[in-house]
């Protein structure tokens, strides 16, 4: 018998891609794909107050991110219905008996930030409060209007916040770290931009079109390249200058070097035109 036909596949990446995402199920939260960006969006009214249940969906939803090759860029968001990013974790929830699962889907969905290669850009256009504030900083790019707050009020519950004690700090220093877990007090959205948690603050009519803008300058160049940059920054964090340096300059040269994207972007330098970009 001869060699059979080789199967076509009739469908494009983006529509494998948008298939794969409706085909999960999801209670608290939407997941949408449009073009190279992922919408990600926290859809448990007034509050977005977070439980076990929607924290593991935030993380299913990341990690089958992780496998979509066209995807850009993540944006983080609450669904217009939600009078607050999120109000943080009910609680209920911080009771001993229910205190292992909470902590353990709170532990799935952050490491599922922290390890997704993609960028991930997100919009607080209101309260940012306890675990809330915790998933807003651990994004890439952070905007926010004058209706944002950022707090860590766990203290008052005879708790700590665990990712902010570790995450804050790199973000805003220590001294301003431990005054907001030691009080509780909320940060505004000027003071979180002035001291890095915060990108940038919009006013609210224009952040839809700011973002707009920050999401087409961010998918118009390489994905791998992006994702490299990513690994880089986070990578050498909290290492000596000069192993960090090392290490961004082995990346560098032994990874990045490699990509044909990186030749592209070279050569359309040199040729004075705009790269055309593989996504390789």
């Amino acid at each position: 018998m001869g060699d059979s036909e080789p199967e076509v596949n009739p469908y494009s990446d983006e529509e494998i891609g948008a298939a794969a995402v409706q085909e999960l199920p999801y209670q608290y939260i939407q997941l949408e794909i449009v073009n190279d960006v992922a919408r990600l969006t926290m859809n448990r009214p007034p509050y977005n107050v977070l439980t076990a249940d929607m924290m593991t969906e935030m993380a299913r939803a990341i990690q089958s991110l992780s496998e979509q090759p066209r995807v850009r860029v993540i944006l983080l968001q609450a669904s217009p219905q939600c009078t607050a990013f999120s109000a943080g974790i009910a609680v209920e929830d911080f009771r001993p008996e229910r205190a292992f699962q909470t902590i353990e889907a709170m532990q799935s969905v952050f490491d599922s930030f922290l390890e997704i290669s993609k960028p991930v850009v997100v919009v607080v256009n209101g309260p940012a409060i306890g675990g809330g504030c915790e998933l807003a900083a651990l994004g890439d790019i952070l905007v926010a209007t004058p209706k944002a707050r950022f707090a860590q009020p766990e203290v008052r519950l005879g708790v700590y916040p665990a990712l902010a004690s570790v995450i804050l700090p790199h973000i805003i220093g220590h001294k301003r770290a431990l005054e907001m877990i030691f009080t509780g007090e909320p940060l505004s959205a000027q003071d979180a931009l002035r001291l890095g948690l915060v990108s940038r603050v919009v006013p609210e009519e224009k952040l839809e079109e700011e973002v707009r803008s920050l999401l087409s300058k961010i998918t118009d160049q390489s994905a791998p390249v992006l994702q490299m940059a990513k690994k880089v920054l986070y990578e050498t964090i909290g290492l000596p200058l000069a192993g960090a340096l090392k290490k961004s300059v082995s990346i560098y040269l032994n990874q990045l070097m490699d990509l044909d994207d990186a030749q592209e972007g070279l050569r359309a330098a040199v040729e004075k035109r705009k790269p055309v970009w593989k996504n390789r």
